[in-house]
C-alpha cells in the first residue's frame, strides 16, 4: 500500500509501528504472522534498531510520519507519558487519516488520547497486553495464553478484539473510566511479586543458599496459582495456602 490509508478487500491491514521497544517489534511481529504486512516501524536507538531487525527483518525503518501516511493501522507503542504529544504533533500535521486504526498499547490510558487523531476520521483503539516482555521471540509464545485490555468506542469494539484474538491473545473489555484503576491491578501484580521474590531470593542467598530461584521456584508458581484459582468466579480452593497440618501445599 501507498500513499492514503484505505481500505483492504482481503481483510488484512498495512501495519506501521511508532516505538521500537519490548512491545512494539513483538506485536508486530504477531500481527505479521496473522498476515498483515508491516509498512515500516520507527527506531532511533542502536539498540532497538537491533530488535526491530531481528524481529522484523526486512521491514524497513522509517520516520513517524512515513509510517502513518503508508499504513492503514498505525500501532502506537512508546512510553505512556509521550504517547499524548505524540498524537498532538501529528494531528497538528495533518497526518492522520479517515478510516485509518490508530491503536496505542499504554496501559493507563483509553482511547480519550486518541481524540485528535479521531477528530481526524482515524478509528480509536486502546489493546494492553497483560505480560511482561522482553522483546524477543519468546514473547510470541506467550501471547498465547495473554489477556489483552480492549478499550474503544462500542461500534469498533469488536475490530480490537479481533486483532487480538489474531495476536493469539484473549481480549477483555475494560471501559474508559476504568483503565486508570486497571493499570493500577496491573502495575500492583508486577512490582509487588517482582520485589517479594527478589526479597526472598537475597535472603536464601544469605543463608548461603547457592540458587535461590531454583529453590523459590516451585513454590512461588504454586502460591500464584493458588491466588489465581481463589480469584476465579466460582470460588477459591479447597485447602489453604499456608501450611497448616492438613494443608497439601508446602510449609509457611
Amino acid at each position: 500500500m501507498t500513499g492514503r490509508a484505505g481500505s483492504n478487500r482481503s481483510g488484512r491491514l498495512g501495519v506501521g509501528i511508532i516505538g521500537a521497544g519490548r512491545v512494539g517489534p513483538v506485536l508486530g511481529a504477531a500481527l505479521a504472522g496473522a498476515g498483515h504486512a508491516i509498512t515500516g516501524i520507527s527506531a532511533i536507538s542502536a539498540t532497538s534498531r537491533e530488535r526491530a531487525a531481528a524481529m522484523l527483518p526486512a521491514v524497513p525503518i522509517l520516520t513517524v510520519p512515513e509510517i502513518v501516511e503508508r499504513s492503514e493501522l498505525v500501532l502506537i507503542a512508546v512510553p505512556e507519558k509521550e504517547l499524548a504529544a505524540l498524537v498532538v504533533g501529528l494531528a497538528a500535521t495533518g497526518a492522520w487519516q479517515p478510516g485509518q486504526i490508530v491503536l496505542h498499547t499504554a496501559p493507563g490510558l483509553g482511547v480519550g488520547v486518541l481524540d485528535p487523531a479521531r477528530a481526524a476520521g482515524a478509528i480509536p483503539l486502546a489493546l494492553h497486553p497483560a505480560m511482561p516482555f522482553t522483546g524477543t521471540s519468546l514473547d510470541l509464545a506467550r501471547l498465547t495464553e495473554c489477556w489483552f485490555a480492549v478499550t474503544a468506542p462500542g461500534p469498533v469494539q469488536p475490530i480490537g478484539q479481533a486483532l487480538v484474538v489474531e495476536m493469539g491473545g484473549e481480549p477483555v473489555l475494560v471501559d474508559e473510566a476504568d483503565r486508570a484503576a486497571y493499570a493500577e491491578a496491573i502495575a500492583t501484580v508486577s512490582t509487588f511479586s517482582t520485589a517479594i521474590i527478589e526479597q526472598a531470593a537475597r535472603q536464601l542467598s544469605s543463608i548461603g543458599i547457592e540458587a535461590p530461584g531454583r529453590v523459590l521456584g516451585a513454590l512461588a508458581r504454586a502460591a500464584v496459582d493458588d491466588a489465581l484459582a481463589r480469584a476465579q468466579p466460582d470460588g477459591g480452593l479447597d485447602y489453604p495456602l499456608s501450611g497448616d497440618a492438613e494443608g497439601r501445599r508446602g510449609g509457611s
